[in-house]
């Protein structure tokens, strides 16, 4: 089996080496693996640590950037499409992330038959987050799960895997990211949730606000709702005499 580590990253000087190691750490033997880090306009000393750390570790380190900031959904779609590997991880730059759950989504992912659509989508049961911060997650979260019937409690966890045909499969969008569960449902797709470490971020500050939030996630959840209803799935067979 072999995995892509997608990590989309703005601005997180301090916190790629990090990382970088836990990942390499953590990462089953018999796994090979890649991790494509995509620089999305940072304007401090990110993209100069990532290249440092290529040199640096025995492992297979690789660099993508955007000149100008994208967004995140647009950087993992970078990533994706640069990934060589099967399987694509992805994970939030900023350390919150614990890589020591990776070896859960490999097992999960790996007992599912081969050519399948799945998502495996982490859950923060226990956040490290201000108590207003969770309270806007919780209330986000239940309304999407409402109108969405994505059977996951935690979209907006970083750490996902999901097989890379799948990925390329879906619509994309700004912000897709946090409707990936969803989505592949419309493939009529399965999605599995395994409860996460989450951890306080390690350096810098994040690149969200409450506002930022708030004022797309309205009108990107009516445009998945959108495209949930118009899904056509056919099933086509193969005619012979």
């Amino acid at each position: 089996m072999n995995v892509s580590f997608v990590i989309p990253a703005k601005n997180e000087q301090g916190n790629i080496r990090p990382l970088v190691t836990e990942i390499t750490q953590h990462t089953p033997p018999e796994v090979e693996f890649e991790i494509i880090y995509v620089d999305d306009g940072s304007t401090d000393g990110t993209l100069s640590e990532i290249r440092e750390l290529a040199n640096d570790l025995p492992v297979c380190l690789r660099v993508v950037q955007h000149e100008k900031s994208m967004g995140q959904s647009t950087a993992i779609m970078t990533g994706v499409r640069y990934a060589r590997y099967e399987w694509i991880i992805t994970l939030d730059a900023d350390g919150q992330n614990d890589p020591a759950d990776i070896p859960h989504f490999i097992e999960v992912a790996a007992r599912q038959p081969i050519e399948t659509d799945f998502c495996v989508a982490g859950y923060r049961k226990n956040r490290k987050d201000t108590a207003w911060k969770r309270l806007q997650s919780r209330i986000a979260n239940r309304v999407r799960q409402r109108l969405l019937h994505d059977e996951t409690p935690d979209t907006g966890c970083g750490l996902k895997l999901i097989p890379r045909s799948t990925f390329l499969s879906l619509p994309y969008f700004d912000h897709m990211h946090r409707f990936l569960p969803a989505l592949v449902k419309r493939l009529e797709g399965r999605v599995f949730v395994v409860e996460v470490n989450h951890r306080d971020r390690h350096c810098g500050t994040s690149n969200y606000t409450m506002l930022s939030r708030l004022g797309v996630g309205i009108v990107d959840l009516f445009g998945v709702i959108w495209l949930l209803r118009r899904a056509k799935c056919p099933h086509p067979q193969e005619v012979t005499d």
